[in-house]
């Protein structure tokens, strides 16, 4: 039984503010360009070198932990060639973009800034303290990443590197272990921390193509001397490189 008052329905009120549709989100074109399916191919051949990079990186870390610390190191020097093809084929077939360029960024974090000190550090295991390998390690760990970030936001120099490229220090520590370099546990501990310092140092150091441009009988010496010690000569070419870097910025500094 009702016993209340009757309640008149309220009246509803209708916002006579208009709210437009959200924008709908831009889709972000992966490769910028004209979107053909040859070039599409051409694009993902290049990401598919990269990825290449990236499982051989992971590769080599499966190997060091299992102990094949020389295949590991093959491996690597793997990564640094495709590291190299995949740039050079962006460039030819017109496909460079800036997602290859973070993709290639990530590879070489973890092919050069982990795997490369993974194989190190098995590689030096039983030869020197356990804690100095591992902090060593670490360093060229931190200061690849560090290397990598600053260049992904600095100008570009079409001449010189500022600091040694992490592509180049990975090498440079795969071959050290691929050749069995004849030197003292502590002696390879000390030149992993002298080149991680280097890959974020503010010293120049010449790229590939003007190494290229010196002239011919600068190369006969290092055939020459592979001939004669390749361990040596590889050890001298390296601490050659090293130190061009301080003195290029030395001589910038008095000009």
């Amino acid at each position: 039984m009702y016993t209340g008052h009757e309640l008149a329905p309220r009246p509803v009120i209708t916002s006579h503010v208009t709210t437009s549709p959200a924008p709908a989100a831009e889709e972000t074109s992966l490769l910028p360009g004209e979107q053909t399916a040859a070039r599409r191919m051409r694009f993902a051949l290049v990401n598919s070198c990269t990825l290449a990079s990236l499982s051989l990186g992971l590769l080599a870390i499966f190997l060091a932990m299992a102990g094949d610390v020389r295949t590991a190191a093959a491996c690597l020097v793997a990564c640094v060639a495709f590291d190299g093809i995949d740039g050079a084929l962006a460039r030819k077939l017109g496909v460079s973009s800036p997602f290859g360029a973070q993709m290639d960024s990530l590879a070489d974090m973890c092919s050069f800034g982990l795997a490369a000190p993974v194989v190190v550090y098995a590689s030096l295991a039983h030869t020197v303290p356990t804690p100095a390998a591992a902090i060593a390690c670490v360093l060229v760990a931190g200061c690849a990443a560090i290397r990598l970030a600053r260049f992904n936001v600095s100008p570009k120099d079409g001449k010189f590197f500022c600091g040694v490229p992490t592509t180049m220090a990975a090498a440079v520590l795969a071959v050290t272990v691929l050749i069995g370099l004849p030197v003292p546990g502590m002696a390879l501990l000390a030149g992993v921390a002298l080149l991680a310092f280097a890959m974020v140092s503010s010293f120049p150091y010449a790229k590939l193509a003007r190494l290229l441009r010196m002239p011919p009988w600068l190369w006969l010496l290092p055939v020459v001397g592979a001939l004669v010690d390749p361990r040596l000569t590889f050890a001298v070419i390296v601490v050659a490189y090293l130190l061009s870097g301080p003195v290029l910025w030395a001589r910038a500094k008095r000009a």
